[in-house]
């Protein structure tokens, strides 16, 4: 099985940009899909891309699709968020989350990092 731990996340001011990272340890990295997900204050966890193993294939949330970009580079067994012209409702904790699919299915994710805070002011 794979641990993740995410990093990047911060306090930063709306339309700025951060990049969140998400390394991956004890297993082959890309034999897994990735998938960020975030989970706003008092609200439900909500998914916003995944990624194929190979990089190769991405998903996007219609909330995100065009702002933010995700990648990953397995040598370095790290999956990446870009995220741009953030707004004050990007406030949330992010999510790695490593399983078989990279689609929108919450459940479908088997490993899941513990979460970096993004604080969005306005």
């Amino acid at each position: 099985q794979v641990q993740l731990t995410e990093s990047g996340g911060g306090s930063v001011q709306a339309g700025a940009s951060l990049t969140l990272s998400c390394v991956g340890s004890g297993d082959t990295f890309s034999k897994y899909s990735v998938g960020w997900i975030r989970q706003p204050p008092g609200k439900e966890r909500e998914f916003l891309a995944g990624i194929g193993g190979s990089g190769r294939a991405t998903y996007y949330a219609d909330s995100v699709e065009g702002r933010f970009t995700i990648s990953r580079d397995n040598a370095r067994n790290t999956a990446f968020l870009q995220m741009n012209s953030l707004k004050p409702e990007d406030t949330a904790v992010y999510f790695c989350a490593a399983g078989p699919f990279y689609g929108s299915a919450l459940d479908g994710y088997d490993y899941w990092g513990q979460g970096t805070q993004v604080t969005v002011s306005s």
